[in-house]
C-alpha cells in the first residue's frame, strides 16, 4: 500500500476541538471536513482503504493517532518514542513504524490496533519507510536499509544507498509504489537515485541530482516518473519530475511559493502541497496537466495574518482517489487533519441572476451560467428549486438544460410574494464535482392595515389595561403577536399574546400598567400581503400619597381641612412613592399672603426616596401663628432621577399654624 514520509514539525501548543474548513475560490465540496489533532509534531501518515482509517505519528510525543476518515480519533498507540516513518502492507492487515529513539520497527496489527511484533535494528535508527514486494526498506540520517521478515528469521541489510553520497539535513527520504515492482527510489540533500531492489539487497540504476530543499519523494504508477517535492519548472516554484531511466528533469507542476509535499494516486493524479499564507495549500493535477484540476485554501484558525498551513509532506490520498488528507499547521502550533473530498474531480461555479424585483402571479426569467475548466457539453440537466412563503422546504420546477456555452434560462410565474430563492444545481459527473448557485429577487405584496387602540393614554400605576388590535384583509395568515415593552433596560420586550384574530379581525391582551409602556402588534405577513407592524405607547403614573405628621387637630379653616400646628411645632412630611433605584420625590411648598399662594424660597425640591419608596421632610416651624401652608409631591418625568413613568402629583395638604 501506498504511503510516503513526512518531515518532522514541533508544535508549540496542543488544543483540542475541531476547525473548520475552507476551499479555494472555486467553492468547498460538501462532505469536506477538519478535525483538530492532539499531537505536538506530525512525522508521517498513511491511509488505510481497507478499515477507512488514517495512521498519524507523532514523534515529539512518541504516538500514533488513529482516526477514521472523517478526523475522529478512534486509537492512540503510546510508547513510541520519536515514532517517524508508516507503511502499511499490502493488505492492509499490518501498519510498521520507525521507532527512531528506540532504534527499531514495530508491527501493529490493524484490525485490533495493537503492537504485535518489534524489530531491533541495533544503532540504527530508522526514519522512513517503504514496503516494496513484501520487503520493508527503512532510512536513516545518510542511507537506508531493508528488513525482510519473510523468513523464519528477520534478515538486516545495512548501507544500501551505494557510491551515492547522501548528506542533505532533511535525513533520507523514500518512495516507491505498489505498481512497480522491485523499484526503490532514495534521495538526500542534492541527490537522487533509483535502485533495483528484485534481488537480496539494493542495486543502482541510475543517479542524479534534485533541489536541496526537497522533503518528500514519489514515484508515479507507471514507473516513468520521480516527483519531488520542490523543483523547478520552467518558471517559478512547483513539484520537480525526473525521468527514472535517467533522472534527466522534465515539466514538473509549477506551485506557488513554498512546495513542500508530493503524492500521487494510485491513477496516477498528483497532490502537492505549498506552505502558503495567502494562496491555495494543495492542488491537484491530473498526469502531465500542468493546470491544478483542483486547489483547496486552508482558513485562517489561529492569530496570524495569513491562513493556517500545509505541514512539511503531510499529504495523503485515500486508495480509491476519492479523498485527499492534509494536517495543517496555525501559527499557535495547532495541528488540524483536513479531509479533502472529489480531489480528482473539477469544481464547477454555477452563477444565478434573477431579476432584483418582480410582479406576484407575473412571469419572470432567471439566466445563468455554468463553467469549469473542462467544457461540459451542451445540454447538461440542472435542477431548479424555488423556495418562497408558500414552499419553505423548497418546490423543484422544471429541470433546464445548459446551452453550448454553458448558459441557461427559464422562466417562472412566482405564486407568492416576498422573497422568493431560486436555486440552481448540477449533480456531477465523472470528472466534475457537484456545484450550485442561487440568487433571490423580491417579488411584490400587498398592503394590509393593522391598528393599535390607546395610544397616548395615561392610566393609574398597575391598571389593568386592554389592548387590541385590529388586522384587515390578508391571504392565509390571520396571526397577529402582540408585544410589551415597559420603560427601562431592565423590563425586556415580551410577548404577551400570540393568535389568530377573530372573525372581527381583532386579537386583544392585557398589559399592567405599571410604566409607561409601548405596546406592539406585529403582523408577519404571508404569501401575497406584506408584514405589518404597529405601536402605541401608553403611560403609567407612579403611586404617591403623602403623610403628616406632629400635628395637634385636624379642622376646617373654608373648603379645606387644615392639619393644626403650634407655631412652633415643626411639621413632618413624608412622601410614600413607587420605588425606582435612583427615584427622588419633588416636594412643592406654598404659603398664603394677602390672599393669594406664594412658593417659598428653594421650593420646589427634590428628595431621594428610601428603599422602602419612602422619603421623610421636616418642614420647620412657622414661628408666629396665624400661618396658612400647603404642601404637594410629585414624580417629575425625568427630573425625579428617571424616565419609566409619567409625571404624577399627589394633591394639596393644607397646614396652619396657631398660638
Amino acid at each position: 500500500m501506498r504511503r510516503r514520509s513526512i518531515s518532522t514539525a514541533t508544535a508549540l501548543a496542543v488544543l483540542f476541538g475541531s476547525a473548520a474548513l475552507a476551499v479555494g475560490t472555486a467553492g468547498p465540496a460538501a462532505a469536506d471536513s477538519a478535525k483538530i489533532l492532539s499531537v505536538k509534531s506530525v512525522g508521517d501518515m498513511v491511509v488505510d482503504g481497507v478499515h477507512q482509517r488514517v495512521y498519524i505519528s507523532d514523534p515529539t510525543s512518541g504516538k500514533i493517532l488513529v482516526t477514521d476518515y472523517s478526523g475522529t480519533l478512534r486509537a492512540t498507540l503510546a510508547n513510541e518514542p520519536g515514532v517517524t516513518g508508516l507503511a502499511l502492507s499490502a493488505d492492509s492487515g499490518t501498519l510498521y513504524a520507525a521507532v527512531r529513539n528506540d532504534q527499531r520497527i514495530v508491527a501493529i496489527d490493524t484490525q485490533t490496533v495493537t503492537p504485535t511484533t518489534s524489530y531491533p535494528l541495533g544503532t540504527t535508527a530508522p526514519s522512513d519507510l517503504e514496503i516494496v514486494d513484501g520487503r520493508i526498506w527503512f532510512s536513516t540520517a545518510t542511507d537506508f536499509g531493508s528488513l525482510d521478515i519473510s523468513g523464519a528469521e528477520p534478515v538486516i541489510h545495512l548501507a544500501q544507498r551505494g557510491d551515492v553520497d547522501f548528506s542533505g539535513s532533511y535525513g533520507t527520504f523514500l518512495a516507491s509504489d505498489p505498481a512497480v515492482p522491485g523499484v526503490l527510489v532514495a534521495g538526500n540533500g542534492g541527490d537522487l537515485a533509483v535502485y533495483d531492489v528484485t534481488a537480496d539487497g539494493a542495486t543502482l540504476r541510475t543517479k542524479g541530482s534534485m533541489d536541496t530543499s526537497v522533503q518528500q519523494l514519489d514515484l508515479t504508477p507507471d514507473g516513468k516518473h520521480v516527483l519531488t517535492s520542490w523543483g523547478a519548472p520552467a518558471t517559478g516554484y512547483g513539484i520537480g519530475e525526473y525521468s527514472t531511466t535517467d533522472l534527466s528533469k522534465e515539466t514538473g507542476y509549477p506551485i506557488d511559493a513554498y512546495p513542500n509535499a508530493v503524492r500521487v494516486a494510485p491513477d496516477g493524479t498528483v497532490a502537492g502541497g505549498s506552505d502558503s499564507w495567502y494562496e491555495p495549500d494543495v492542488h491537484v493535477y491530473r498526469p502531465g496537466d500542468q493546470k491544478p484540476v483542483r486547489e483547496y485554501d486552508f482558513p485562517n484558525t489561529g492569530t496570524s495574518s495569513g491562513s493556517d498551513t500545509l505541514v512539511a509532506g503531510a499529504l495523503a490520498w485515500a486508495p480509491d482517489e476519492s479523498r485527499v488528507f492534509a494536517v495543517s499547521e496555525n501559527n499557535l502550533g495547532v495541528f488540524t487533519l483536513r479531509t479533502l473530498t472529489d480531489p480528482t474531480k473539477e469544481l464547477p461555479t454555477l452563477k444565478v441572476s434573477a431579476p432584483t424585483t418582480a410582479d406576484r402571479a407575473k412571469k419572470l426569467t432567471v439566466t445563468g451560467k455554468l463553467t469549469s475548466r473542462t467544457l461540459l457539453p451542451e445540454g447538461t440537466s440542472l435542477t431548479v428549486t424555488r423556495t418562497d412563503l408558500d414552499s419553505p422546504n423548497g418546490k423543484v420546477l422544471a429541470a433546464v438544460k445548459t446551452k453550448a456555452d454553458g448558459s441557461f434560462s427559464f422562466t417562472d410565474t412566482p405564486p407568492a410574494g416576498g422573497k422568493v430563492t431560486y436555486k440552481v444545481s448540477f449533480a456531477g459527473d465523472a470528472t466534475h464535482a457537484a456545484a450550485s448557485g442561487s440568487d433571490s429577487v423580491e417579488v411584490s405584496r400587498n398592503a394590509t392595515t393593522l391598528s393599535l387602540n390607546n395610544n397616548g393614554k395615561v392610566y393609574s400605576y398597575s391598571a389593568d389595561v386592554k389592548f387590541t388590535a385590529h388586522l384587515g384583509t390578508t391571504y392565509k395568515n390571520r396571526k397577529v403577536e402582540i408585544w410589551a415593552n415597559p420603560f427601562g433596560s431592565d423590563k425586556p420586550n415580551k410577548l404577551i399574546k400570540s393568535g389568530t384574530v377573530n372573525s372581527s379581525g381583532n386579537i386583544s391582551a392585557w398589559v399592567d400598567m405599571t410604566r409607561d409602556t409601548d405596546v406592539t402588534a406585529v403582523f408577519k405577513g404571508d404569501a401575497r400581503y406584506k408584514p405589518k407592524t404597529v405601536k402605541s405607547t401608553a403611560y403609567a403614573k407612579v403611586k404617591v400619597s403623602t403623610a403628616i405628621t406632629k400635628h395637634y387637630k385636624t379642622a376646617k379653616i373654608g373648603s379645606h381641612t387644615y392639619y393644626w400646628f403650634h407655631k412652633n411645632t415643626d411639621p413632618i412630611v413624608t412622601t410614600t412613592m413607587t420605588y425606582y433605584p435612583g427615584r427622588k420625590q419633588r416636594l412643592e411648598l406654598e404659603v398664603y399672603y394677602a390672599g393669594q399662594w406664594y412658593e417659598v424660597d428653594g421650593s420646589p425640591a427634590y428628595f431621594a426616596l428610601g428603599t422602602s419608596g419612602k422619603s421623610a421632610v421636616n418642614l420647620g416651624a412657622a414661628g408666629e401663628s396665624g400661618i396658612k401652608a400647603r404642601v404637594r409631591a410629585a414624580y417629575i418625568n425625568g427630573s425625579s432621577g428617571d424616565t419609566v413613568n409619567t409625571s404624577t402629583y399627589t394633591g394639596w395638604k393644607y397646614i396652619y399654624f396657631s398660638n
